[in-house]
């Protein structure tokens, strides 16, 4: 059996917004949300939380971000978002309080069978609990849960669900050591 990508169908699949409302979303994200001359994170924020978006109170989105589709998604309080991560949200992506994605990382809700000839598209949500740090340019796998306070390390990759207050790294993210506080 060979890939055959003329059968390829994801009719199932349902953005949640009609077109125009997409569209109106691209071209208000190109202009405001992704662009470099803006330094207002403010804007990006309201501009968000107009096109569906909920989002906490104190956070911070830098420049050229870019969201798929801001209507799934949640940040809570107090969250960092760096420069150029892409948050490509075909379904929910959940972020708690006081997590941090350093710059570039990569959250991907979407991926393709492999195993099926026909290549068909796959989307499962990701969670970042309270307190996850997300190193510079990590890439998030459909369908991970990372619990309360793990952190990812620079260039990692996960797969899979990461433990409460554990450093991970690699590809794939392995457990690495426990995350401890020091006590101020």
């Amino acid at each position: 059996m060979k890939t055959n990508l003329a059968a390829y169908n994801n009719d199932w699949y349902k953005p949640g917004r009609p077109a125009v409302v997409r569209l109106l979303w691209l071209l208000t994200s190109v202009l405001f949300v992704q662009c470099n001359w803006n330094p207002l994170s403010s804007v990006r924020v309201r501009l968000l939380r107009l096109f569906g978006a909920k989002i906490g109170k104190g956070v911070i989105i830098k420049p050229g971000v870019q969201i798929k589709y801001p209507w799934y998604l949640s940040i809570g309080d107090h969250c960092w978002i760096g420069e150029h991560v892409w948050i490509d949200n075909l379904t929910s992506v959940t972020i708690g309080n006081d997590v941090c994605l350093s710059q570039a990382a990569y959250l991907l809700t979407g991926n393709h069978d492999y195993k099926k000839s026909t290549f068909d598209l796959i989307v499962k949500p990701i969670v970042l609990e309270d307190g996850v740090w997300i190193g510079a340019k990590a890439i998030v796998c459909p369908g991970v849960i990372c619990r309360s306070h793990a952190v990812v390390t620079a260039g990692s990759v996960v797969r899979n669900e990461l433990q409460s207050y554990t450093i991970n790294s690699g590809n794939p993210a392995v457990f690495i050591k426990e995350r401890v506080f020091q006590v101020s």
